[in-house]
């Protein structure tokens, strides 16, 4: 169903509404403290917060637009709306707000877990949809965390970027890996545009980190299939491996990121001692368990 004119311009007239009823305060944003030339959020700051361009928001709401689901999803996230409001936001865009079906919960294929158990010390995750890390190795958690320690809802390779101080300290450079984390996010959501998760993802991302909010707004995406990263692990000190990420052949979307390094080198050496200190995979991993989301 359609929204007709006169919706579309209450659609505009309620956003605006009720931005101005929010201070950068309660949304997470910087406040300096200094007077505001405009009462609430300005514009800008509500694209940001819902990872849509200034000049489409601003076109929602002056009433020209429509906005599709998943941008529904985000503004209803930034605007800090309750049921009611959310309920009344779908009505004036034309739109029903049942949920859409969610896809089965992400499970590892079997075959990707054997791989990983047999890779020793080589650091090895399996990436399901939006970066969701759905398994790992005993190498990976020695390179990088426990993850078994990490709520299954928050095991997300970019949330864990931006979010995790410890985790965001090992990569020695950290803004090359976020913003290649940041553009491959962006062409996962050019290619699943109504995924509702990944666009909780991306508002609680770019509400949390200006540089996110920044780096999603410039739509820069990529698929990356290998590179080098550099870390500077607190115990072995600094590693310079190869990452090479490798697609499930099936239509799972699973991708196996593994992490090796030159034979002979200080990062293969720091590599094996890491493994010695490290015993079997943790046994609060689940093997075969669903991780939660779609």
């Amino acid at each position: 169903m359609s929204a007709a004119p006169s919706r579309l311009s209450e659609f505009g007239d309620f956003l605006k509404a009720r931005r101005t009823e929010l201070t950068p305060r309660e949304v997470g944003l910087p406040d300096n403290g200094a007077p505001r030339r405009v009462t609430g959020l300005r514009r800008e700051e509500v694209a940001q917060l819902a990872a849509i361009s200034v000049d489409y928001y601003t076109r929602l709401e002056q009433g020209r637009v429509r906005a599709s689901a998943s941008v529904l999803v985000t503004l209803a996230r930034a605007l800090r709306l309750d049921d009611d409001q959310q309920t009344y936001l779908y009505e004036l865009a034309g739109k029903s707000r049942a949920r859409p079906r969610r896809r089965q919960p992400q499970r590892v294929r079997p075959a990707m877990r054997r791989l990983l158990d047999r890779l020793g010390e080589t650091p090895a995750l399996v990436l399901g949809r939006r970066m969701d890390i759905l398994d790992w190795n005993a190498g990976a958690s020695a390179l990088f965390t426990d993850f078994a320690r990490i709520p299954a809802s928050h095991r997300n390779y970019v949330r864990l970027l931006f979010a995790e101080p410890a985790f965001r300290a090992l990569h020695s450079d950290w803004e090359s890996a976020a913003r290649t984390a940041v553009a491959s996010l962006r062409m996962e959501a050019a290619q699943n545009p109504d995924d509702p998760d990944l666009a909780v993802l991306v508002g609680e991302l770019s509400m949390r980190d200006p540089d996110f909010r920044a780096w999603w707004a410039s739509h820069h995406a990529a698929s990356v299939g290998y590179g080098t990263k550099h870390y500077r692990h607190p115990l072995v000190g600094v590693l310079t491996l190869d990452c090479d990420i490798w697609t499930s052949p099936d239509d799972s979307g699973q991708r196996l990121m593994v992490l090796t390094a030159e034979p002979g080198t200080p990062s293969h050496e720091a590599l094996r001692i890491l493994a010695s200190w490290t015993a079997e995979p943790s046994a609060a991993r689940a093997p075969g368990g669903p991780t939660p989301g779609a």
